[in-house]
Formats: C-alpha cells, structure tokens, sequence
C-alpha cells in the first residue's frame, strides 16, 4: 500500500534523509519513531506529496507521490501534529467545509459526516463550536477530516500530544478499530502507544532507518543475551555464588540481602546456561523464590539506536 525506495532529501548542504526504504502492507499500523530531527517528518511530507525528494522513488496505492500528487492525495488523509481545523466553525460546518474541498457531492458528503461522526464519537458535537471542544474532542475532529473521503491510508502525526491518560486510550482504540479498513502511518513520541498499537516498528536516526520489526522482535534481540530477576534463598554451604561464577559469561548486579533472601540480576549469554547452573544450585540446597524473564523495553531499545551507543559498538 505504501512503499518508499531509496529516498534522500536534502535541504541545502544538509541530509534530512539518507536512502532509506520501507514499505507498509494494506491494514497494517506502521509505528515511525526517532528523535526530533531524525527525519520522520520529512518522510511523511513526502508521501503526502507536500515534499519532493531529491532522489528515490515513493507510492501510495500504487501512485507516484511525485507524478501523480492528486490520485495520491485522494487515497490519503492526513492528521499533522496541530490539527487543521478552524476554532470558530461548527464542527458539522467545518467538515462540510472539508467534505466540500474533497469534491464530495452533497448528498454523500452528508453522509459520510454522518458516518464519521458515528464512528469516532462526534455526533452529539456536531453543532458545537471547535474552538469550545477539549483538546481530545479538536483531536478526533482532526481524525475526522482526514477521514472523511474514505482514504486507503492515514498518516497520523502525534495524534495524542497533550491529551489526558483517558483520551489517549480513547484514541488509541480508535486508532487500532481504524486498521480494520484503512493501512496507518503512525509517527509518535509514546514509545508505549508504538507497542499498544503498531504490528510493526521503524526507527529512524539522522536521517536512516537503524531498526525495522515488530516490537516484539526488537525488545527480544536488544540485549544480546538472556535476563533474569532472581530471588533465592541460599543453603547452609552458601555456594551458589561460586556455581554461578563458574558459569562462562555469566554477570551478577544489583544484589540485595533481605530478611534471608538474597536478590539480584543475572545475565547469562543464552538460556543452555542456566538450565545447567540451576540444576546444581537446587542440588546443594538452595531454594529459588523468583525467577523471572527479563526483557528489554522499547523505550531500551530506542535509546540505545539512537543515543550512538549502537553506532560506537559497530565502529
């Protein structure tokens, strides 16, 4: 439904995006994630053809952004950071406004206000003045603009910056019954609205892409090795320590003594260690209270791409 092939945008001397190349299929939620000025926004005016690129090529339902803008424009809605809405108009007006722009004819255009309205909670707001809404209520107002056409695709840009803990559910739910009929381009600073939402993940990072899987794959592969939080309690001989010093690769932190339990943090290279280790220590006596996985979050994994942690290692 989307695709972008070795694009790179220059603004001057300096490279805003490096060759970078991503497709997005029809329903799915792409979260596009990276440090302010990493390039995402770049990308997205370019696919909704506001930008051109310096090189590379891009589609949107099969349409060039660059020579077939207008096609292009007719199967996207897009909701940039500040909605694009005026305060003093109803909201039922603003979106006829809107409907109108979009060359849908009158009885459609009611319609399909009608529907939206519906189905993003705006119905008994359509007469209210946007300038008077909450901020949420702006916001699904900017949603409904954008979708008011039926696009194939959504870009959303920081669709929940400045609501409160119940809106950004309320959008959030809104977001994922929205991939049912639409493929979404989701750009955020939540790391955690990336996992509650997206099926996959893109980060990009001066202007490349360093990272592209599902969340689930990117938390599992950023450690490089196998986490546990351990409690136990040790036996009279107290040689456990010394079985998991033994253990090639093994590394022992945060260890606290409390009340007769011993707790800390184990990283091993992989999980063949510790079933053998864990053998040995519960037969000289030791009893395990807690064993528990630990992985890394997103918000890990986005801070080592993009803090140059990444980068030294590969140097």
């Amino acid at each position: 439904m989307i695709e972008m092939k070795n694009i790179t945008r220059y603004y001057g001397n300096f490279r805003a995006l490096n060759n970078i190349s991503l497709s997005v299929e029809k329903g799915e939620i792409l979260g596009l994630l990276g440090p302010n000025g990493a390039g995402k926004t770049t990308a997205m005016r370019i696919l909704t053809s506001f930008l051109p690129a310096t090189s590379g090529t891009a589609t949107v339902a099969g349409f060039d952004v660059f020579e077939d803008s207008l096609e292009v424009r007719r199967r996207l809605g897009y909701l940039p950071e500040t909605p694009p809405v005026y305060p003093e108009m109803t909201v039922e007006s603003y979106l006829n406004f809107v409907g109108e722009i979009k060359e849908l004819a009158g009885k459609v255009r009611k319609e399909r206000i009608a529907e939206i309205a519906d189905r993003i909670g705006l119905t008994d707001n359509l007469q209210r003045i946007i300038g008077h809404l909450s901020k949420g209520y702006r916001q699904r107002v900017g949603i409904a603009q954008a979708l008011l056409h039926n696009p194939d695709v959504l870009i959303l840009d920081e669709p929940t910056v400045g609501l409160d803990p119940n809106q950004i559910i309320e959008i959030r739910g809104l977001i994922k019954d929205l991939a049912k009929d639409h493929t979404i381009i989701l750009s955020t600073h939540y790391l955690a609205e990336v996992s509650m939402t997206c099926s996959r993940v893109v980060i990009i990072n001066e202007g490349e892409i360093v990272a592209e899987d599902s969340v689930e794959n990117l938390e599992k592969g950023a450690t490089g090795a196998t986490h546990y939080k351990i409690t136990l309690k040790p036996s009279e001989s107290n040689d456990w320590r010394e079985i998991i010093d033994k253990t090639a690769g093994t590394k022992i932190s945060a260890e606290l003594h409390e009340a007769g339990l011993i707790k800390f943090n184990l990283e091993l290279p992989s999980e063949k260690e510790f079933d053998s280790m864990f053998e040995k220590i519960v037969a000289k006596g030791t009893v395990f209270r807690e064993i528990s996985p630990v992985k890394a979050s997103l918000e890990d994994v986005f801070i080592k791409l993009t803090s140059g942690e990444e980068r030294k290692a590969d140097a």
